[in-house]
């Protein structure tokens, strides 16, 4: 798809992105607004202030994922959302099980989809890697045949975990992403699950959201990253301020938290 098609393309969108005010979530944000479309966030209660630059700029609301009730009516008129919410980190002691983070949160946005008729949902799942568990994994895996079961159109995103550039990474996440932008490592395991700078893969899920042919429902990085030009996988760019965005996740390119999935329920009413 060329470019000027492409940006024809995004004036007629209207995208919402759930997640706002998290660090994936907010970069998708302007990476859509970077391609000319008019995007919605819908925002976790209490994290409003966290929108930065971006409140300015977008159509928000408050609403609890895990509640569908606080859902309704938050997707009419949207050509497609882009679901990043679910979780890392399960704590079965307070209810948070992979299966509640992942499963039922995409389970509420899906059905908001269909009720809504919004005609395109893109998934924000998870790519498999040796630091990831095989217990979030099959969450995501099962809400992935969620969305294919409900019958929308649907593109899944297994994406890796994501990371500012020019912030200091341990070594080994250091290596990690240059073999998986590096061939012949690239075209094996790696290239599907190295971490990856946030802005490659926002501006990638973007592109892929309002590809109006897609060539199949499922990609990876290595497919993100195809998505970029050679000067935007060259170039150090910063999607919103640097400041917005360690504020959005607290702290930056740490392996280990909520990142990109960085969301999770209000247990106090629990």
């Amino acid at each position: 798809m060329d470019s000027e098609f492409r940006a024809k393309t995004a004036l007629t969108k209207r995208v919402l992105v759930t997640g706002g005010g998290t660090f994936l979530g907010d970069n998708i944000a302007a990476a859509l607004l970077a391609e000319g479309v008019e995007v919605s966030l819908l925002v976790r209660p209490g994290a409003e202030d966290r929108l930065g630059v971006l409140k300015q700029r977008v159509r928000w609301w408050t609403a609890d994922i895990w509640n569908p009730a606080s859902l309704k009516g938050r997707a009419r008129g949207q050509q497609v959302v882009i679901h990043t919410v679910g979780g890392m980190n399960a704590d079965p002691a307070q209810g948070l099980t992979h299966h509640y983070l992942n499963v039922i949160s995409t389970r509420n946005i899906a059905n908001l989809c269909v009720n809504s008729g919004v005609p395109h949902l893109v998934l924000i799942s998870a790519a498999r890697a040796p630091w990831t568990s095989a217990e979030y994994i099959a969450s995501k895996r099962e809400a992935e045949d969620f969305v294919d079961r409900v019958g929308l159109k649907h593109t899944i995103i297994r994406a890796p975990i994501a990371y500012v550039r020019g912030t200091r990474r341990p070594l080994f996440w250091q290596i990690m992403t240059l073999l998986g932008g590096t061939p012949p490592f690239s075209w094996l395991a790696f290239g599907k699950f190295a971490p990856m700078p946030v802005d490659v893969l926002a501006r990638g899920v973007a592109r892929l959201a309002l590809d109006p042919r897609p060539a199949k429902s499922v990609y990876y990085a290595r497919d993100l990253r195809k998505r970029n030009s050679q000067r935007e996988l060259r170039r150090v760019t910063l999607l919103l301020p640097e400041e917005t965005s360690s504020e959005s996740t607290g702290s930056i390119a740490v392996v280990g938290e909520d990142v990109p999935f960085g969301w999770t329920p209000d247990t106090r009413d629990q």
